[in-house]
């Protein structure tokens, strides 16, 4: 009897998708939409995300204009902006904000760098406690005797490897990451 890891596997391709989001929102010198994917605004007395009461384009590569549906909210969401990590200013001229992105300096790219590594490193962590989760799966089909010591073995292998796997692709995730931050 061979053991099904697909839950698993879906679950560290979760992590990946979640530490891509993360590398999104850290901005590289380019204006990027996605840095401004966690900011909501209150609209009719829910916290809406930008996106979804704006437009948000990108004219140039260091600028995004957000052009609300309703100009009602522009000072909302300037103040959503300002009080971001972001750590730009937004320029609101009445009708649209602008988000100018200064060009990095070498010790804000290192600062990112650190922050994405960090971020890697989490993923990582994430994918391990789910490989564990797996081996506490097999161990315990082992001791019901729902498979031989042979599955189990093979079953602990084929998780290594999943792990082994996915711990590439965040790897090469990272160095591209780390690759869009340093140059210039």
């Amino acid at each position: 009897m061979s053991v099904d890891f697909k839950d698993y596997a879906r679950r560290m391709d979760r992590a990946l998708d979640h530490l891509e989001e993360e590398f999104g929102a850290v901005r590289a010198g380019r204006a990027n939409a996605k840095v401004l994917d966690r900011i909501t605004v209150e609209y009719y007395g829910s916290e809406t995300p930008l996106n979804g009461v704006a437009t948000i384009s990108t004219p140039d590569a260091r600028t995004l204009v957000v052009q609300p549906w309703d100009t009602k909210l522009l000072k909302d969401i300037q103040k959503a902006i300002q009080t971001s990590d972001l750590g730009i200013n937004p320029q609101n001229d009445g009708r649209v904000i602008r988000l100018v992105f200064p060009q990095l300096t070498e010790e804000r790219r290192k600062e990112l760098a650190k922050q994405v590594r960090k971020y890697a490193e989490e993923a990582k962590v994430a994918m391990r406690n789910i490989r564990r989760d797996g081996m506490d799966y097999v161990k315990k089909l082992k001791k019901n005797s729902e498979i031989t010591e042979d599955d189990q073995k093979k079953a602990e292998k084929d998780l290594q490897d999943l792990l082994d796997k996915n711990i590439k692709r965040v790897d090469a995730a990272l160095a591209a990451k780390e690759k869009e931050l340093m140059s210039i």
